[in-house]
């Protein structure tokens, strides 16, 4: 290969990085926008929800056997 045949297919390569587009990004409307932030202080997955659920019946076990005594 010449030097002018990789010169020209460095500059192809190149031109084929510039014109590939960024990821398409989505538009939503500010309401959506807005209902969306809401939804991220909430927990809504249901496994996620059942561990949770399992969590809080074990420590209301244990704490039946918590005895709190002044020193």
């Amino acid at each position: 290969m010449t030097d002018s045949e990789e010169k020209q297919r460095q500059l192809d390569a190149t031109m084929e990085n510039e014109s590939q587009a960024p990821s398409p990004m989505v538009q939503i409307s500010i309401r959506e926008y807005d209902k969306l932030k809401e939804k991220q202080h909430f927990i809504t997955d249901k496994s996620l929800i059942e561990y949770i659920d399992k969590i809080e019946f074990f420590v209301k076990e244990l704490r039946k056997h918590i005895i709190r005594t002044d020193i």
